[in-house]
């Protein structure tokens, strides 16, 4: 637990807060059986069956600090044999089929992960704001995320992001979620690592260890209090960074010496994105495309090697590449101004295969964890390898479908989307998703996606937008004849300025907020409250940065994931502020 940079009365009450729920885990009355009385008899024991099952149990649930807090947490149910034996049956059957059915063996769990309640952050409302910050302080708050970067590339040779397990899950993944996780998942480990972590969220949720794994915070994005993050490198962040170095390097306040060593990061990073993580897969037409890979082969994601095996154990050995990190990969190398040839092939004809067409290969969604929306039009995640992998199975989520049209508008006469009329309708199938999402008012609700919040969507529809309006009027008028953009920028806008700022914040928060008002051309007025907060923030971070680690993305299994850290904080902030000052500055 970090406390420091935090205000001195603040950090005591979190120190305080920790302190007390840990004494409640290690000694509340045990009222049944625990996950270990549970397990052990089953996983801890020499058997014939599958080897992951039980090794993924002593690794991740049998650690001494989470067995010690974890020895009191029993739950009264189980005292009844009928249910105990029914849960034992179930791992039985995992552990020792060679094909198990994964419905029956998720059933009894199922049930009881619908005994645990867990709800989305409500913040309190926004107190008044006050007077904007001066340009002098948005400016040095841009300088001083900026160096956090370069300092962070320098001393790494990449800019590092973190994964943070929080193991009382998430709030969208009850028992019917569950089900469909278990049964649509491909690797048997990845089904084997979901089927424990979700099992130990309900000892976990249901004891006083589930608060002091998930206290409460400021804010919507959640920080990152895991004590054991682990570090590494994706194309997928390495574009965004680049994105970030590129948006400094535009505002002019970047030292001869700063824009050198950001222009040597961008290369880098541009390479590692399309070169380093470039892996070949064949379209639904057998035709090849090089795509990108969500995760290097080793030793690119730059994994500690305690990790590296810690992964493997875990369940995580295989990674497929994605449609996300491909289209945002290109979008990074395109405004990075790079030519590789990489570049000419047009997604789109790829990304036609992954599309969803009701009645046709819905069943391509094989993890549908946020069926509340219509998936026609949209793209799908994971794209299978050469071999056909696929571990995750297959979801589908709105912000990725953002990314796609944002890279196809930046590419648009490169991949002659207007003169294919099937690249063209491809394109304007995802804009019917997406308004269909933002009329409906699903994309306000955090179970209509995946892997990010419902405010990051509204950023990134801001980017999109921007990408989209950077185009000819004819160009526009092609491509979204029915105005269904201004229809979202509407909804997006009035969520943003309404809910989002007329509550607490945190500084993650806040960026997210400024670069939806800033690429959708809102009023600068309305700036203000999440300007003060990222300018209130700065130190926050203490030692590790300006900023405190937040969650950017996240997985739902197979448990909670949290992806993010002070350089992706930073990277944020840079590019909200950038963008605010540069509207501030177009309205001076």
């Amino acid at each position: 637990m970090r406390t420091a940079g935090l205000p001195w009365g603040l950090a005591q009450l979190i120190l305080r807060h920790f302190a007390a729920a840990t004494c409640r885990a290690l000694t509340a009355a045990k009222r049944g059986p625990s996950l270990y009385d549970l397990c052990d008899p089953v996983l801890a024991v020499p058997h014939r069956g599958d080897a992951h099952l039980s090794k993924f149990y002593k690794t991740a649930l049998c650690n001494p600090a989470l067995r010690l807090l974890l020895r009191r947490a029993g739950l009264p149910e189980l005292a009844e044999s009928g249910r105990r034996d029914a849960l034992q049956g179930a791992l039985l059957r995992a552990r020792d089929d060679a094909a198990p059915d994964w419905a029956a063996v998720g059933a009894p769990i199922a049930e009881l992960l619908d005994t645990v309640k867990l709800s989305h952050p409500h913040p309190k409302p926004a107190s008044a704001s006050g007077t904007a910050p001066r340009p002098a302080e948005i400016d040095h708050a841009i300088q001083v995320a900026s160096a956090h970067l370069l300092r962070s590339f320098r001393r790494n040779g990449f800019i590092p992001t973190y994964a943070a397990f929080n193991l009382i899950g998430d709030p969208d993944l009850g028992g019917r979620e569950f089900l469909m996780a278990l049964t649509g998942l491909n690797a048997r480990g990845y089904k084997n690592s979901t089927l424990l972590f979700n099992l130990a969220r309900v000892f976990i949720a249901r004891s006083p260890l589930g608060t002091l794994i998930n206290p409460p915070w400021t804010g919507i994005a959640e920080p990152m209090w895991a004590p054991v993050q682990i570090r590494h490198r994706s194309a997928y962040y390495d574009a965004f960074f680049t994105e970030a170095l590129l948006a400094f390097i535009e505002t002019g306040l970047a030292t001869a010496e700063e824009t050198a060593a950001a222009r040597k990061a961008i290369a880098d990073m541009v390479a590692f994105c399309i070169s380093t993580s470039r892996e070949e897969v064949r379209g639904a037409d057998g035709t090849p495309f090089d795509v990108i890979t969500a995760l290097a082969p080793p030793p690119h994601p730059r994994f500690s090697k305690f990790f590296a095996q810690i992964k493997q154990d875990l369940g995580f050995g295989i990674y497929v590449p994605d449609c996300d990190t491909t289209a945002c990969s290109f979008s990074a190398a395109t405004q990075a101004g790079s030519n590789d040839p990489i570049l000419n092939q047009p997604l789109l004809d790829f990304y036609a295969g992954y599309q969803v067409r009701a009645g046709a290969n819905e069943p391509r969604v094989t993890v549908p964890l946020n069926d509340n929306i219509d998936f026609e039009g949209g793209i799908a995640t994971w794209i299978d390898n050469l071999a056909g992998e696929r571990p995750y199975g297959n979801d589908l989520d709105p912000t990725l479908n953002l990314d796609v049209l944002e890279v196809s508008f930046r590419n648009l006469a490169r991949w002659k989307v207007l003169e294919t009329p099937s690249r063209l309708e491809t394109v304007q199938r995802i804009i019917g998703f997406q308004l269909r999402l933002a009329e409906s008012g699903a994309f306000k609700n955090p179970r209509s996606h995946i892997y990010y919040l419902p405010e990051l969507y509204c950023a990134y529809f801001g980017r999109c937008f921007a990408a989209f309006r950077a185009l000819s009027r004819e160009a526009q008028a092609a491509i979204d004849p029915e105005g269904a953009f201004e229809a979202i920028r509407g909804h997006v806008l009035c969520y943003v300025q309404v809910e989002m700022l007329g509550a607490e914040l945190n500084a993650f928060d806040a960026a997210l907020a400024l670069i939806a008002l800033a690429h959708l051309g809102a009023d600068v007025a309305t700036f203000a409250p999440a300007l003060t907060c990222i300018i209130a923030s700065l130190g926050e971070g203490g030692r590790h940065g300006p900023f405190k680690a937040y969650e950017w993305n996240k997985m739902k299994t197979p448990t909670r994931i949290l992806v993010g850290g002070p350089e992706v904080t930073s990277a944020f902030v840079l590019m909200g502020l950038a963008l605010a000052r540069q509207a501030m500055a177009g309205r001076r």
